[in-house]
């Protein structure tokens, strides 16, 4: 049991570990670029597998599973998305993609994509209810490890990137 926890807590710091990683050197490192496509698919299908490995899904809970990993995955398409047209904003250059537009309209593309991330979160909440309802006080203590993990590395790459926002200005 420890074993297979150890495997699955390996696992989740090696997926995440690459993308905090790119996350970082995107903005101080020229000609590093974010992970393709195919490569955060990739990570993405190690996250599903290291989280369904750790919960360890009973034949009555697997009916709850397809919704979570749908939710899972529609969400990293969706970040893909974001960071694909940050990046063509920093192809641009800074003072060029702000020429011509207004401060309001930068908010408001803000605010649009801030939406848009919690409305990602909240689809991946609801598909998580059902089936963690039906989890038993092993399988809650698994996920509670592997969220806490993940959020570490959500926690790091912030904060990483409030450091590199403060030293741009």
């Amino acid at each position: 049991m420890i074993k297979k926890f150890a495997v699955a807590a390996t696992a989740v710091l090696i997926t995440a570990s690459p993308l905090a990683y790119a996350e970082e050197m995107s903005s101080k490192t020229v000609g590093l670029t974010h992970p393709s496509a195919a490569d955060l698919k990739s990570l993405t299908d190690a996250r599903v597998s290291t989280i369904k490995a750790a919960l360890q899904l009973t034949s009555d809970q697997e009916k709850y599973w397809p919704a979570v990993e749908d939710a899972i995955r529609t969400r990293a398409k969706n970040r893909q998305a974001r960071w694909e047209q940050r990046a063509e904003l920093r192809e641009e250059g800074a003072m060029e993609a702000l020429h011509g537009r207004s401060p309001i309209e930068i908010m408001q593309h803000r605010a649009d994509a801030l939406t848009q991330r919690a409305s990602d979160l909240r689809k991946v909440a609801e598909a998580w209810e059902p089936l963690y309802k039906t989890l038993s006080e092993d399988q809650k203590r698994r996920m509670a490890f592997v969220t806490v993990v993940a959020a570490r590395g959500m926690r790091d790459t912030i904060e990483r990137r409030i450091d590199t926002d403060d030293d741009d200005e």
